[in-house]
């Protein structure tokens, strides 16, 4: 992986597990739970200089990158109720691209969408812990990938984004002497 992948992918693109037992299961909960906290560490004494800093050349500003946060995993979680409400829903997408473009992504203090992370986190983790397997098998389609996702692997997902993004911040921080 050259330095610009690198940059773009610091922990690897995400790879679909084939099988994901209960206590991987019990592990990805326990990320979706822990993450606000995490992430309000990384993030907690940048200036909005640093905020406003590019986490990599062409790639968005960690003020972005925490409102795609906010909104990505709000969705997640919207979608998860939707699977677990109706049969095979289809889901709407949206443009995160133009999304980071608001200027509710821009310019607003992080505050916000930190405070939207970490409800949606608690929500989420509660209703991931109340789940049966049987729930974790139900899906919603995804018409822009024409394709079905299960919830135990939208799981998997959602802890790679975490960490993605993280990293993103984290090697930022290094990169910079923060």
């Amino acid at each position: 992986m050259n330095d610009i992948q690198q940059k773009r992918f610091p922990i690897g693109v995400f790879e679909e597990p084939e099988n994901i037992c209960d206590i991987k299961l019990d592990e990805y909960i326990k990320v979706i739970k822990d993450f606000p906290g995490r992430l309000k560490s990384l993030i907690e004494d940048f200036s909005d200089d640093q905020l406003d800093t590019q986490y990599r050349e062409g790639g968005w500003t960690v003020r972005q990158l925490v409102n795609h946060i906010a909104d990505s995993h709000i969705n997640s979680f919207i979608r998860f109720k939707l699977a677990l409400t109706e049969d095979n829903p289809t889901i709407k997408p949206y443009d995160e691209a133009k999304w980071a473009e608001l200027q509710d992504s821009q310019n607003m203090p992080v505050k916000p969408a930190m405070r939207m992370i970490k409800g949606t986190h608690q929500r989420w983790t509660a209703l991931l812990k109340s789940m049966t397997n049987k729930q974790f098998e139900r899906t919603f389609h995804h018409p822009e990938h024409n394709k079905n996702y299960d919830l135990r692997h939208c799981l998997a997902l959602y802890v790679w984004h975490c960490n993605h993004h993280f990293a993103h911040i984290e090697n930022l921080k290094k990169d910079k002497g923060w």
